[in-house]
């Protein structure tokens, strides 16, 4: 989405030339021909929307400092470009105290407005960034501060918000990688538990001999190896929040305990002699059908509808795509500051062939997906040419994919003797078993490549890969993480 830009300039010439030149730019232009109609229009239904102001300090009525001094009280956060045709020190002076972030002289070169427009720009993103992520560590992030403006995020929004209100259990549904866990930071800065602690467990990431020690806690020598005591996640979110992420993972044992901690509010830490009271709300998120779950046995049914008091279900991105715009501006302001690109944008022919991808990774691919275009980007906008994939995926659009990376190189065609000796060490699949020296592969490489191969062959659509190789995808995604894989399914 481009930025929209407000230039409150009282000379109609001046006013038309400046919006003539914001167009030129990118940018979204609205106009106000005195400082009075420029506060009306920060002031309206769209006034959150503006993201810079262009302002004459020289206007009739009220002029530009006055503006800045009531712009204050209104959008504060604005970055402003004013301009005069008085130059002098004094006016600069004046005009920085009261609030003004660059100052221009009339008449001004396209190059030096448009340059200071995108400076002050990229620097107010990155701040509004920096606000975000200091919100997040401290625990106050709020359903202000997610792009979720989607009308098929409405109903999530707004049961998240209710739900905020009150320490009520809640389980957040949707598929994987559409931003659970930020809907549950949003409901812990929400409510009167903002700013406590807010501790996230993958059940499905942890290894089932240690859940039980990771969750609760234990004693020094409560087992082979409990050099010293552990407190244990409940009682690191002890006044806060615990994020139970993929819930519907832990094993049937430790159902049962967990029921226990939620219903009592106490635990028993491996290896103590007495329990332990907490004071903790529960948030889980599952991208499984639990119903069926709880049907096969594999899910306790009391501790379901312990879990589920009060659902909140996350639409896919494929149903949110008024989304993509706001999340690729976000990810590019971020990435991009993180890498050290000069990224600015995205170019609208690139940004409509992101809309009409499906996603079947949601959030977390298209993410991926941004950061991977941004390491390609040659520019300072990304275009068609640094999304590949993704554009040989969408009717309409023609970029040669990289090859998939291989641990040999393309040979000739071969023989029939020969493909016989390469189907029996497996290289005829591109997955070579053996190395040149005739010794076996390490399995650990032989099933990095494999699933490497899966990723390619289905795209990065994460349920089939899972599905072709007959793993799980909570196994999937940690075998991904270990191999060094993550970026690939982008």
């Amino acid at each position: 989405m481009a930025a929209r830009v407000l230039i409150v300039e009282d000379e109609p010439a001046q006013r038309r030339i400046l919006e003539e030149c914001v167009k030129r730019f990118g940018f979204e232009a609205y106009c106000a021909e005195s400082g009075r109609k420029g506060l009306d229009v920060l002031r309206g239904p769209g006034g959150s929307t503006i993201e810079l102001v262009i302002l004459d300090l020289m206007m009739p009525e009220m002029d530009g400092l006055e503006f800045l001094e009531q712009m204050q009280t209104v959008r504060g956060d604005l970055p402003v470009i004013v301009q005069t045709s008085q130059g002098s020190i004094e006016t600069v002076i004046k005009a920085m105290r009261a609030g003004a972030d660059d100052f221009v002289v009339k008449p001004v070169s396209p190059e030096r407005l448009k340059a200071s427009m995108q400076n002050l720009l990229k620097v107010n993103a990155l701040t509004e960034e920096v606000k975000r992520l200091n919100k997040k560590i401290g625990g106050t992030l709020t359903f202000d501060d997610l792009v979720a403006a989607a009308p098929a995020m409405s109903n999530a929004m707004r049961l998240g918000r209710r739900g905020a209100q009150s320490n009520i259990p809640i389980l957040i549904e949707g598929e994987s990688g559409v931003g659970k866990e930020m809907i549950a930071r949003a409901i812990q800065g929400a409510s009167d538990r903002a700013g406590k602690p807010f501790v996230t467990v993958n059940c499905g990431a942890i290894p089932e001999n240690l859940v039980e020690s990771i969750l609760f806690g234990h004693e020094k020598g409560a087992f082979t190896g409990a050099t010293a005591k552990h407190n244990g996640k409940f009682l690191e979110a002890d006044g806060g929040t615990l994020f139970l992420d993929e819930v519907a993972e832990l094993p049937l044992d430790l159902q049962v305990k967990l029921l226990r901690a939620i219903q009592e509010g106490e635990i028993d830490p491996v290896g103590s002699r007495r329990t332990v009271k907490v004071n903790v709300r529960i948030i889980s998120a599952t991208n499984r059908n639990m119903i069926e779950m709880v049907k096969a046995g594999r899910f306790r049914e009391d501790l379901y509808y312990r879990l589920n008091v009060f659902p909140i279900m996350i639409p896919p991105l494929r149903e949110r795509k008024e989304d993509i715009g706001g999340l690729v501006s976000h990810f590019i302001t971020r990435i991009a500051a993180e890498e050290g690109r000069k990224v600015r944008g995205i170019d609208p022919q690139a940004l409509t062939m992101l809309m009409a991808y499906s996603w079947p990774g949601n959030v977390r691919q298209l993410e991926n997906t941004v950061f991977r275009a941004i390491v390609l980007c040659e520019g300072d906008v990304l275009t068609v040419q640094d999304f590949p994939q993704i554009a040989s995926l969408v009717d309409g659009y023609d970029v040669t994919v990289p090859a998939a990376p291989s641990h040999v190189p393309a040979q000739p065609v071969a023989s029939q003797k020969t493909q016989a000796a390469q189907v029996d060490d497996g290289s005829a699949l591109g997955i070579p078993v053996v190395t040149e020296g005739g010794h076996i592969r390490k399995l650990e490489e032989v099933e990095a490549d494999m699933i490497r191969l899966a990723l390619h062959r289905y795209h990065g659509q994460m349920s089939e890969v899972a599905r072709k190789l007959g793993i799980g995808r909570s196994t999937l995604y940690r075998k991904m993480k270990d191999f060094g894989l993550e970026e690939i399914a982008s």
